[in-house]
């Protein structure tokens, strides 16, 4: 049984986000328990020149969200990216969720035959969407999903791999 664009994304994204949401929990938890201001874990990043634990959340929330409107046919929506706390974080994850689990699976129908045009390097690509899904959409987004997990994991929140990867 071949398995459509839709069983292949939504429920990932849907599924990986729900477990972002609850490790940031965890983050905010951690953050109150050792009494550190909450803005030190959200503005903590991994690297000088890698993007901050909100930046990462919002990377992996608007990935998610564009693949998902890019693969139904439908323009993302914008958020503006002002989050400043843990709730705030997590009420974009929710947004984000609610617009995926808004689409329909017929809305997918097809997508893996079409093209969508990206810019790269300041220049407009067209790609078949299926490489665009598989070699840009998903990378990127378990990327910035990682690093904020690798975030709070490296501050000492008590995270591991089940809380990533989640139940199956």
């Amino acid at each position: 049984m071949a398995m459509s664009m839709y069983q292949m994304s939504v429920p990932l994204f849907v599924k990986t986000l729900g477990n972002l949401s609850a490790i940031l929990d965890k983050g905010a938890a951690f953050a109150e328990h050792k009494k550190i201001d909450p803005s030190v874990l959200l503005g903590y990043r991994l690297a000088p020149d890698m993007f901050n634990l909100t930046s990462q959340v919002q990377n992996s929330a608007d990935h998610a969200k564009r693949a998902c409107a890019r693969l139904a046919a439908v323009e993302a929506p914008a958020y503006e990216d002002k989050e400043a706390t843990f709730a705030e974080l997590k009420a974009r994850i929710e947004k984000t969720v609610a617009f995926i689990h808004a689409l329909k699976p017929a809305q997918f129908d097809g997508a893996e035959s079409r093209e969508v045009t990206l810019k790269i390097g300041g220049q407009d690509r067209k790609v078949p969407m299926l490489t665009y899904y598989l070699h840009n959409a998903l990378p990127n987004f378990f990327f910035h999903t990682t690093t904020a997990y690798a975030i709070l994991r490296h501050c000492g929140v008590d995270i591991g791999k089940r809380d990533f990867i989640g139940q199956l």
